[in-house]
């Protein structure tokens, strides 16, 4: 059977815009009835089904086959070629955030034509509060609402603004890497959507992102990794390794991201125990 010809730059940002539009009326409600267990092993709200299922119905308008790999619902198939695309999703990244009104939340789908990370060809993160969308086509560059982006070029650590998720039950045995860290950045954050801080890193606003806890899951990264590949920026395992996985809902990644590699060898030696 032919390939599909699918105009996958025009669906993802329809998509964007009608998971926004389904989203935000839930933001702040504190919504506190569980719907059950998520493939990924989450809690789910109402808000992260009308964020899946708005999704769903613009693929459905378009007419696509894919297999669908999703944080909420698993592994599903649509349409007759469901192999010739594997559309990896979270369709809401920083759902507490949203719950309780933080504005940093985020939409990520991730297109490839195998499961794995590595494979990924069309990327977008969608910062629904803020309505400010990344976009990236594999081998074209990366987007911040169609402006292209670069990362920062600072190499100074001192002076760097590094992310680090620290969210784990493993803080004690990771905390020998992470206080090397904390003793020589002097301002790290958090803030609760690793999609979105990924991002922050591709267009420069932040200069690093640290999650070495083993507990992310790859369909919360996969459309970042490409972003953050294609505007220059650095992502590999904690090991220094090149980062690639199978996309899974239940799949866990860690990883190391910099601006530049000057910035990202720094970080690698902190992790490492060696002299930054």
């Amino acid at each position: 059977m032919k390939p599909m010809n699918v105009e996958w730059r025009r669906i993802l940002f329809e998509s964007a815009e009608k998971i926004r539009v389904a989203v935000m009326p839930f933001f702040q409600k504190r919504e506190r009835k569980s719907l059950g267990i998520g493939a990924g092993g989450d809690e789910i709200k109402q808000i992260d089904l009308v964020a899946e299922e708005a999704l769903i119905n613009v693929l459905a308008k378009h007419k696509v086959s894919y297999t669908l790999i999703s944080e909420e619902s698993g592994i599903k198939k649509f349409g007759a070629t469901p192999e010739q695309f594997y559309v990896t999703v979270d369709p809401l990244d920083g759902s507490t955030n949203a719950n309780r009104g933080v504005p940093f939340m985020a939409t990520s789908i991730a297109v490839s034509k195998k499961p794995e990370l590595a494979s990924v060809e069309f990327a977008l993160v969608s910062d629904l509060y803020h309505d400010v969308v990344y976009f990236a086509e594999r081998g074209q560059g990366a987007f911040r609402n169609n402006e292209a982006i670069t990362p920062s070029p600072l190499t100074v650590l001192s002076d760097a603004l590094i992310g680090v998720d620290f969210n784990t039950y493993r803080i004690a045995e990771l905390a020998s890497k992470l206080t090397r860290v904390v003793k020589e950045v002097k301002h790290l954050r958090h803030l609760g959507a690793n999609a979105l801080e990924l991002c922050y890193v591709a267009d420069g606003t932040t200069d690093g992102f640290i999650d070495i806890r083993g507990k992310l899951r790859v369909t919360d990264m996969a459309a970042a990794y490409l972003i953050i590949r294609e505007a220059g920026a650095i992502i590999t395992t904690p090991e220094g390794m090149t980062l690639n996985a199978e996309l899974h809902p239940q799949r866990r990644v860690s990883f190391i991201a910099a601006g530049n590699k000057t910035l990202y060898q720094k970080i690698l030696n902190l992790i490492r125990g060696e002299n930054a």
